[in-house]
């Protein structure tokens, strides 16, 4: 898990969402990390490191999660 993942699961945690890192699922292109919150939509989180760029699969997921009802996220290193 990179140093950004662990970052922002300890923020998310912290303001009371239950997070959890997707390392390998039956989705190619599905974000990093899952975190939920009572009362709250499901979050997808797909983390980007420093010169890391959002593929064209992780793209359509992110879209499908939104047309699905959830919210989905980029969090890029220095955002």
């Amino acid at each position: 898990m990179s140093k950004l993942q662990t970052k922002t699961i300890k923020e998310y945690e912290a303001n009371g969402w239950y997070c959890i890192n997707l390392i390998k699922t039956n989705k190619n292109g599905i974000a990093d990390i899952l975190a939920l919150k009572d009362g709250e939509k499901p979050l997808f989180i797909e983390i980007k490191e420093q010169g890391d760029t959002v593929k064209p699969l992780q793209e359509y997921r992110q879209k499908e999660l939104i047309n699905l009802g959830f919210q989905s996220i980029i969090k890029k290193e220095n955002e």
